[in-house]
């Protein structure tokens, strides 16, 4: 008997990610501009998590959106090879401790 299969995708290589559809895409990136925006406007800066290609390009988008809402830049530094640094102006790099 053959079955037709409908709404399957095909599941990334083990232990890759799994790609986001449209809507979560978008739903991810609204969630990271209001909650990241939020402590960056309260504190200069924030530093989040992005262990893969694709959440570092999601940051570093939310990033240019928050600075064209703003009217004023937002940098994106990498951390380490697991985070990423959101700041703006004279909230850089922080001294080495």
């Amino acid at each position: 008997m053959i079955r037709d299969l409908y709404n399957v995708r095909r599941h990334p290589a083990e232990g890759g990610p799994t790609p986001l559809t449209e809507d979560e895409e978008r739903r991810a990136r609204t969630t990271l501009f209001n909650e990241l925006g939020t402590v960056v406007a309260e504190h200069g800066w924030v530093r989040f998590p992005a262990h893969s290609p694709e959440e570092r390009r999601r940051l570093v988008e939310v990033a240019h959106r928050l600075g064209e809402y703003w009217g004023r830049p937002v940098h994106v530094e990498a951390e380490d090879q697991c985070a990423l640094r959101l700041f703006l102006d004279g909230y850089g790099t922080p001294p080495a401790a």
